[in-house]
């Protein structure tokens, strides 16, 4: 049995040593003390949507201290601002939907130069919040495609309600 070389064994360690820091300086790990971030919103994708196989889940939605003031003037959000999306599945009982296990964290950071393909902004999503686990790859055809919709609105669909 042919065992690897130490070479090999190092250059794979080192490939995936830099794309976990060129996804961390990217911006694209999950935030940590995001549920203490400003709460933009919640809402509730069912299997009557069209969406509930990708998106399905409660969602609620947080935006950082950096993107809060724009999202609450509608001015442009500055670099550094992120949207992170904690999805839950739930349960329904006598009428009453009830929040429950993780099923993903989704984030959106804004960096004019780095994601300029994307409106400026980068996409992730991780199954169960475990930054182990990233489901997005191709930014493009599984998020902005969708938020090319919103192009007026800075690629968000949240928005601000006092």
């Amino acid at each position: 049995m042919r065992r690897p070389s130490l070479v090999a064994l190092a250059a794979v360690v080192l490939i995936s040593a830099s794309a976990t820091l060129a996804a961390a300086r990217a911006g694209l790990t999950p935030p940590t003390g995001y549920r203490h971030w400003f709460h933009v919103n919640s809402q509730l994708v069912d299997s009557t949507s069209p969406f509930s196989a990708q998106l399905g889940g409660l969602h609620n939605v947080y935006v950082n201290a950096i993107g809060q003031p724009a999202l609450e003037s509608n001015t442009p959000y500055p670099d550094g601002s992120v949207f992170a999306d904690d999805v839950h599945k739930f349960t329904v009982s006598n009428g009453t939907y009830t929040e429950g296990a993780r099923a993903a964290l989704v984030v959106m950071t804004k960096d004019g130069k780095l994601y300029a393909a994307t409106g400026g902004w980068g996409f992730q999503a991780w199954a169960g919040g475990d930054p182990g686990k990233p489901l997005v790859t191709d930014p493009v055809a599984q998020c902005f495609n969708c938020h090319t919709s919103q192009a007026d609105h800075q690629y968000v669909f949240s928005t601000y309600i006092p």
